[in-house]
């Protein structure tokens, strides 16, 4: 039996009735990731003891006969910006490269207590500031589809391991479509929740009121499941919610009126890209569906919206890295000899930050500076709003929202590198659900070549059941 291609539900089944135990299940993974890990890149730290303890208290309270729950037993990995006791968590940068976590993230509590298996943590664009996974001072993480291509960012570790099997589920992080803009590229689920939803506590911080962790699965099912173990109201984070119960109607799809913003479909676009989704489109039109067309005027401004206000953000979160309280310093360089205090500041940042981060550091800290954090930062939070009052004007009309979550395929591995503003607008469709703080789904709806496509699925605020259960039509279309 191949231990290393089930869902959740599947391992679970198999744990309970003893057809394997957690100690053969995170074996199968652990040896999965040793051979298949060298050409994928995917995982920065593997927690193999953690992971064996952890299975060896399931297989403990299943031979006692114990109830388990769905995620009890179920190997997981974590992008390497959520803080895991104990373990080693770099964010991708060199300025963090020894860092030990000395506490649980608040997910990474609550999926203990559920009894994952840990298997270890995930490669990213450093500090989460990407959108191919080239910038990690560490390694270049590798698209399972297609080795030449990237597989997304910021969490491409997280995507490329749930997609290449060496890992059942995955979290990462989405602060501008870090969760599904990988997830697309990899031909995964991946899931970015409703602002507040989910703790951010012990998350790495990049922007404070865009960042949100979610799951990356292999199914719209496991993808419900490992949500509704991290979401919920947390009092170590301020910007935390408790998720309201949303009295959904029973979900029909001749009920249900999808929104195609027209500002989504546009000129440049890979056409390729354009027929998988409108296809997607007209299989849920087929099947009762009412598709109306919408705008969201703003649209075309929020990519330069999200620039300013993330940089911003970024420029004070990243201040904490000064060589003095924790993580790289160069006061201790036998090289370079610091003589004051500032020299220790300036050399550590210059040696311990990637260039990205530091072109997005200077970029937010002068449209923060006296006499232009009215022009940028403020103008920038005035446009964020505008953008949120068109998709609250959307949605007077329409249940949710379809778009492509990417322009394009999964591009090749130095392709964007050399072009920030090319890569910036990798995420031109991503961006906006994050500005206005909404829940979105990517799912994976076809391929152009070898490579997969994703259907970016946006509804109300805490509407995350109703954006999983139409996900779920598609996917149980596609296994009939």
């Amino acid at each position: 039996m191949n231990l290393t291609n089930l869902t959740i539900n599947q391992a679970h089944q198999g744990l309970i009735k003893k057809q394997f135990s957690a100690n053969e299940l995170a074996r199968g993974y652990l040896d999965k990731i040793k051979k298949k890990d060298k050409e994928i890149c995917a995982f920065l730290t593997v927690t193999e003891e953690l992971a064996l303890s952890q299975a060896k208290k399931i297989d403990d309270l299943i031979a006692k006969g114990k109830e388990i729950s769905v995620l009890a037993g179920i190997p997981l990995a974590i992008k390497d910006n959520i803080l895991v006791d104990g373990v080693k968590s770099t964010a991708g940068s060199k300025i963090l490269q020894d860092y030990i976590a000395p506490y649980d993230a608040t997910v990474i509590k609550k999926l203990k207590q559920e009894k994952v298996l840990i298997l270890g943590k995930t490669n990213l664009d450093e500090f989460a500031m990407g959108s191919s996974c080239e910038n990690s001072a560490f390694k270049l993480t590798k698209n399972p589809c297609d080795l030449s291509c990237v597989p997304g960012g910021s969490s491409g570790g997280s995507a490329a391991a749930v997609a290449s099997d060496e890992c059942i589920c995955a979290l990462g992080s989405d602060t501008g479509g870090s969760i599904r803009q990988p997830a697309c590229f990899c031909g995964v689920v991946g899931l970015k929740p409703t602002y507040g939803v989910v703790s951010r506590y012990g998350l790495i911080a990049f922007a404070s009121s865009l960042d949100q962790i979610g799951p990356i699965t292999k199914t719209i099912e496991d993808c419900q499941i490992v949500f509704d173990a991290i979401k919920g109201k947390d009092l170590l984070d301020s910007t935390s919610v408790e998720n309201p119960k949303i009295q959904n109607t029973e979900y029909k799809i001749q009920n249900l009126k999808i929104g195609v913003p027209k500002e989504y479909f546009i000129k440049g676009m890979d056409t390729e890209v354009e027929k998988v989704i409108k296809s997607a489109i007209k299989k849920y039109e087929k099947l009762g569906a009412k598709i109306i067309e919408i705008s969201l005027p703003h649209t075309e401004y929020a990519l330069a919206c999200y620039y300013m206000i993330s940089t911003s953000e970024a420029s004070a979160n990243l201040a904490r890295y000064d060589g003095i309280r924790y993580g790289y310093s160069e006061a201790k360089s036998e090289k370079r000899k610091a003589k004051n205090l500032l020299d220790v500041y300036l050399q550590t940042r210059e040696q311990g930050f990637g260039s990205e981060v530091k072109r997005r550091i200077m970029l937010g800290t002068y449209a923060l500076s006296a006499g232009y954090y009215d022009a940028y930062y403020k103008r920038s939070q005035k446009v964020r709003t505008l953008i949120q009052k068109d998709f609250e004007n959307a949605f007077k009309r329409v249940d949710v929202i379809f778009c492509p979550v990417s322009p394009t395929p999964a591009f090749k591995i130095a392709e964007k590198i050399a072009d920030p503003l090319k890569m910036y607008l990798s995420d031109i469709f991503t961006i906006s659900v994050n500005l206005a703080g909404l829940p979105a789904l990517s799912l994976p709806v076809g391929k152009v070549g070898n490579l997969p496509i994703g259907l970016q699925i946006i509804g109300k605020p805490f509407d995350e059941d109703k954006i999983l259960q139409t996900g779920l039509i598609f996917e149980n279309l596609c296994q009939k």
